[in-house]
């Protein structure tokens, strides 16, 4: 699983580099419609695990507007390695996404992922499309079976509470989560306050805690394949 040490050790690790891209990103959003869904810290986060993972293929779905997106490619950059393979059934993301990010790394898919070629055992997954049970169910049945030991998963909107609704994505992904065994981590601060709060408190030591946009929705998690 994700161990918040770990998060802690690359926010450190990477700063510097962080920095830069929070910096692009900002200026990004004044200039380009991406509509952000991430907040900074589940951003920051994906960004960081890409960093340190050095995934080859890196697989989102749901790139809406581009934000995530761009979040992405600024990590494979910053790796000087690694693609990106993106799906939503709107085409909006590949008018906004800069040229100078995509070039060389990013392929993107317009359609349902469903009935697409998705790249085999990505090294990091990010889950932000339909947000339905039977959604859930298609890529939990179908995706997470395929992914390799090692490899990280993030799914948007799980904690808008304390705890997913009964009948709902985030539901689906625990109980796949929990028939495994396998951990998670979340800085909702629904969810996991101190989680939040500690690394809230690591980015204003880091001088990161200047908002990139100002929306606060948390409700993503985080986990590593075992």
């Amino acid at each position: 699983m994700f161990l918040v040490e770990e998060i802690v050790q690359w926010y450190r690790e990477y700063a510097a580099d962080l920095r830069r891209a929070r910096d692009e990103q900002r200026e990004l959003r004044d200039r380009r419609d991406l509509r952000p869904r991430l907040d900074d810290l589940e951003a920051e986060i994906a960004y960081l695990t890409v960093r340190a993972l050095r995934p080859a293929v890196v697989v989102e779905l749901g790139a809406s507007h581009g934000w995530s997106t761009t979040w992405l490619l600024r990590a494979l950059r910053d790796n000087g390695a690694g693609e990106l393979h993106s799906f939503d059934r709107g085409v909006h993301a590949p008018r906004v996404v800069p040229a100078e990010l995509s070039a060389g790394r990013w392929h993107f898919a317009a359609g349902d992922v469903r009935a697409a070629v998705v790249p085999d055992a990505p090294g990091f997954l990010l889950v932000d499309a339909a947000h339905t049970v039977s959604f859930a169910r298609w890529y939990t049945r179908t995706l997470f079976p395929a992914l390799r030991p090692g490899a990280a998963v993030a799914v948007h909107d799980v904690y808008h509470g304390r705890r997913p609704w009964p009948r709902s994505e985030g539901a689906v992904v625990l109980s796949w989560l929990r028939g495994r065994g396998v951990g998670h981590l979340t800085a909702s601060r629904a969810a996991d306050p101190d989680t939040r709060d500690r690394l809230l408190g690591l980015k204003h030591k880091l001088h990161l805690s200047a908002p990139v946009h100002d929306r606060t929705r948390d409700p993503m998690l985080f986990f590593r394949v075992p």
